[in-house]
């Protein structure tokens, strides 16, 4: 795996469906389930699968993610024959200074490529929460005999049509790629995760781009060209746990679900740990007026009120009479004493003063953004 296949993550994304989470970092760098961030599924999901070089293509507010990837330590990407790089916009020849779509932006960093020179290029995402590993979907593109296989989850039918939806035959050729089909034809939906042969899909974008075509991104050109080009593509189906968090309530929903004793990430597997870059903090200090229930108190924290099916990040401060309920406080966020929140998530550093309500209601949920303060401040314990 290691000599044959290169990992590539688009990480540029904005992520504007996340509001005030991604207004000063892109979408993979937003923290998860307490020790991660969003990107560190996949970055885990490369190295637990053999893959040891991995890009790391950023554009948008990149600053965070580029600290926490760092020189790839914290998964042992460090080492002489493995390594982690971070490929930003730069201006090309051609005058281009950013990365147009997918497709553009792994055409923009063909000499990164050619110089680890791989047999097949498998293209991630780096804002999805799963657990995948990529060795069976190679293997599967091999035994095919694949020019592109593309790896797609079974959604359920009436969530189908907010998809981009792959239809196949018994074979699991891919026949026809419909993007958000009013009316689709199969629930194979696309989870962004392909496998190319390099060689191939090398010629295809420089042929493409010397003529200037439009060849900017994977879903809307590449693969209708693959496709009338009769080249091989398949569908590698996935039927493990898989999230997209592109939205409040989806990040939410994963988080909460990420309380269950038995979900489908199982994070205590240690035959496949997903690594992260965490900050050093003391031991979690409760007081004698803390209470918690069916929550995640990460290191550093300090609590003196009551904590229900939440989770707390690192160095996040509850005082005495608040209550968190349903929620998640990311990282360094400071809560006064007698606030309510309740069904919310509280961005990173953010400062909330005493006898604030937050509340997200039945339906919704509120959002404190990064940084943010709501309310006065009060003095420290």
């Amino acid at each position: 795996m290691n000599d044959e296949m290169l990992g590539i993550v688009l990480a540029g994304g904005k992520g504007t469906r996340l509001g005030k989470l991604t207004q000063n970092q892109a979408k993979p760098a937003v923290p998860f389930g307490g020790r991660y961030r969003i990107i560190d599924f996949t970055m885990s999901n490369c190295v637990n699968s053999g893959i040891r070089n991995i890009g790391v293509i950023t554009q948008y507010q990149p600053l965070v993610l580029d600290r926490h990837i760092g020189n790839g330590a914290s998964w042992g990407l460090d080492r002489l024959d493995s390594g982690v790089t971070i490929l930003q916009p730069y201006s090309s020849p051609d005058g281009s200074k950013w990365f147009a779509g997918t497709a553009h932006a792994i055409y923009q960093n063909i000499d990164y490529i050619d110089s680890i020179n791989p047999k097949y290029l498998l293209v991630l995402s780096g804002d999805h929460i799963y657990k995948m590993d990529y060795s069976d979907m190679l293997q599967q593109h091999i035994d095919n005999g694949a020019s592109l296989t593309v790896a797609v989850i079974d959604v359920p039918w009436e969530d189908a049509s907010r998809f981009g939806i792959m239809n196949t035959d018994e074979h699991d050729r891919i026949t026809e790629f419909v993007e958000k089909p009013a009316e689709p034809k199969s629930n194979h939906a696309s989870m962004g995760i392909y496998i190319f042969n390099w060689a191939r899909l090398r010629e295809v974008l420089v042929n493409n781009f010397t003529k200037n075509d439009n060849m900017l991104d994977f879903g809307k050109n590449v693969i209708p060209y693959y496709l009338d080009s009769g080249e091989p593509v398949y569908a590698y189906r996935f039927s493990g746990y898989w999230r997209d968090v592109g939205t409040i309530m989806s990040l939410w929903q994963a988080n909460m679900e990420f309380l269950e004793p038995n979900n489908g990430l199982n994070m205590q597997d240690r035959s496949w740990r997903i690594n992260s870059r965490s900050p050093l903090a003391p031991p979690q200090m409760l007081t004698d007026t803390a209470e918690v229930s069916q929550s995640m108190i990460v290191d550093g924290c300090y609590v003196a009120g009551k904590i229900q099916h939440s989770i707390l990040s690192a160095n996040v401060r509850v005082k005495e009479g608040s209550q968190v309920i349903d929620s998640m406080i990311m990282p360094g966020a400071s809560i006064g004493r007698d606030v309510t929140i309740r069904r919310a998530i509280i961005g990173e550093n953010a400062v909330i003063g005493d006898g604030v309500t937050i509340d997200g209601g039945d339906d919704d949920i509120a959002v404190v953004g990064n940084g943010e303060t709501l309310g006065g401040t009060s003095n420290e314990e």
